[in-house]
């Protein structure tokens, strides 16, 4: 497994800093949206830049890149569909990466992004690195996919082991929480994680990673099949809803205007 650091960005985003023991002087960073805090943060911490990954296109992930490799010439890994002309090094869907000692699986996961992937770091203690496609309590927005396809994702997700850490790009926790909280009024663990996230926010401390684990119990766009998460979108929809696609619909519609 990577030691991986938080590197706080523009206003809730975080750049994942994955560090190994067997290469101890150097960093992988994920997402990358800004140059500045990365830079810091290496120089802070005398570590160099060995290589940068990409989970999609959009700028709040990408926008730092050029000037990063302005510092120094590594690779930058990314989907090999993607409309960033910055990556060097183009990944498939079921491609393995391997990067300082490690392997990391890369799943394409198609729904807030046509291009989005996920890296998965298998173990003992197994990582997820996931963009904008899962957060604490969530998903991302349905830009350019569709709800079959994050649905699709929920389940490669979900059928990962319970302990894997999930490093998301986002301090969305709270309002995620909330949101889930009214869906599952009677739903006593969204109600313990909202506290301890509450707690950590108030502490100025990341509320991630989460797990998976964690999120079976708590986030609605992975609990489409439960009976309690049906009957709330279908009174959001006003319409019957007969499949986990129509549930996941709804529950990202419901949660644009909430």
């Amino acid at each position: 497994m990577f030691d991986v650091h938080p590197i706080p960005a523009f206003n809730d985003n975080y750049i994942w800093a994955l560090c190994s023991p067997q290469q101890p002087a150097e960093v992988a960073v994920v997402d990358p949206g800004d140059a500045a805090p990365v830079l810091a943060w290496l120089e802070a911490n005398n570590y160099s830049l060995a290589a940068i990954l990409i989970t999609h296109h959009h700028a709040d992930h990408t926008g730092g890149v050029e000037t990063l490799l302005n510092h120094a010439s590594v690779p930058v890994y990314g989907p090999q569909n993607s409309p960033f002309e910055g990556i060097t090094h183009p990944l498939q869907d079921g491609e393995t990466l391997k990067l300082m000692q490690h392997s990391l699986q890369v799943k394409g996961v198609p729904a807030h992004t046509k291009d989005h992937i996920s890296y998965f770091v298998g173990g003992d203690q197994p990582q997820l690195f996931c963009g904008d496609t899962l957060f604490l309590a969530g998903c991302g927005r349905l830009f350019e996919g569709t709800a079959r396809q994050m649905l699709a994702a929920m389940h490669y997700f979900a059928s990962l082991p319970d302990n894997t850490e999930v490093y998301c790009t986002h301090e969305y926790s709270l309002s995620n929480l909330a949101f889930a909280a009214s869906v599952e009024p009677a739903n006593a663990e969204i109600t313990r994680v909202h506290e301890r996230c509450h707690h950590l926010r108030h502490e100025g401390l990341p509320t991630l990673p989460s797990s998976i684990e964690q999120e079976k119990q708590i986030n609605p766009f992975m609990r489409t099949a439960e009976p309690d998460v049906i009957s709330s979108a279908e009174h959001y929809s006003g319409n019957p809803l007969k499949t986990e696609v129509e549930v996941l619909a709804a529950l990202r519609e419901w949660k644009n205007r909430f």
